[in-house]
């Protein structure tokens, strides 16, 4: 049989500790991005946000369009 000391987890605080540490271990092994590579990136995601938009409200217009063709609401 297990011993009972064997089965028994540490303390809450001793684990959130192994924790953090392994935490920052990862990030010290991480690449991080340059600025201007971080900049680019971020032109690109507005850019792409911005050409949604305006699909997203062109078909919500057409759409708008229709339904009061359809309706008469807009007479």
């Amino acid at each position: 049989m297990a011993n009972k000391n064997e089965a028994k987890k540490p303390n809450i605080f001793v684990r959130m500790g192994r924790k953090l540490k392994e935490t920052f271990s990862e990030l010290k092994r991480v690449t991080w991005p340059t600025f201007p590579k971080v900049v680019k990136s971020t032109c690109v995601v507005l850019v792409v946000v911005v050409v949604f938009l305006v699909v997203v409200t062109g078909i919500n217009q057409l759409l708008q369009f229709l339904l009061e063709l359809l309706t008469g609401i807009g007479a």
